[in-house]
């Protein structure tokens, strides 16, 4: 595949950020966008709803279907996919972008936080791709991309942030399980993490200013879409990082998604430099 164009992209968490961005990236090859997310008011901390992310994805050419999506609820879910597959006749990839984090230790979690990124990072995804695979195994070159990270055991890596750490570890471990298990119907699975940190709102709500030493949301974005035109039957069962992707796409020029030209981006989570 060279192009997205008529494809139909469930994306989770689409109203803003790296979803969004991965859903304007598509846009612009024509494609499809259900845009499954919480936000249908106005937050004045995180601006972006799944209307206005509509609104957005429509002007760079693509059509999209805003709904409201809680990925802790199986309705909910349920609800979203069949009225995409109902819309616009099935769903050929789904990226499961939504997630909550906190970088807290065992005794400064409470169960409540730590329920709430179980019940999203893994439990959605794992809900999304439950009733998006019917109609994957129909897709001609179907793709689930889970934003997760690569699996690095170092203790580093666990010992600040258990429940966080393992939340989005287990993502990862459901993208390459589904892999092997879907490697025969030729579904890919795949995850896809950033090298540095990205530029959201969300990232500037937790720790204000830390979004100058980031790269923006464009190069998860055109990442994606490398991962997400290539044959599904070959491409499948890996973690990724955008960097790496983008280089082996033959992209050379890192400058270009700097928020800050000249600052050299800071290293994310569970990547080493």
């Amino acid at each position: 595949m060279t192009s997205l164009k008529d494809k139909v992209l469930f994306i989770t968490g689409a109203s803003r950020g790296i979803g969004k961005a991965i859903a304007l990236r598509a846009a612009r090859d024509g494609a499809r966008i259900v845009i499954a997310a919480k936000t249908a008011e106005p937050d004045p901390r995180l601006p972006g709803t799944i209307f206005s992310a509509a609104e957005d994805i429509e002007h760079a050419g693509g059509q999209a279907l805003p709904v409201v999506v809680d990925v802790r609820d199986e309705a909910q879910v349920q609800a979203a996919v069949e009225r995409a597959a109902e819309r616009f006749g099935g769903i050929d990839i789904l990226v499961n972008n939504a997630s909550a984090i906190s970088i807290t230790g065992t005794a400064e979690t409470p169960l409540k936080r730590y329920d709430l990124m179980m019940d999203i990072n893994m439990r959605g995804t794992f809900a999304c791709a439950q009733a998006c695979l019917p109609y994957l195994k129909k897709a001609a070159n179907p793709h689930v991309l889970v934003l997760s990270p690569p699996i690095d055991l170092d203790p580093k890596w666990l010992g600040p942030h258990p429940p966080y750490t393992a939340s989005k570890y287990g993502m990862s471990l459901l993208a390459l399980g589904m892999a092997e298990e879907l490697r025969q119907s030729g579904i890919a699975v795949n995850g896809l993490w950033p090298r540095t940190i990205i530029a959201t709102a969300a990232l500037n709500v937790a720790k204000q200013g830390l979004a100058e030493r980031g790269r923006t949301p464009e190069i998860m974005a055109d990442a994606a879409y490398q991962i997400l035109i290539s044959d599904s039957r070959t491409c499948t069962g890996t973690l990724l990082l955008d960097e790496q992707v983008l280089r082996e796409a033959g992209v050379s020029d890192f400058e270009q998604y700097s928020v800050t030209p000249g600052v050299a981006p800071q290293i994310d989570l569970f990547v080493n430099p």
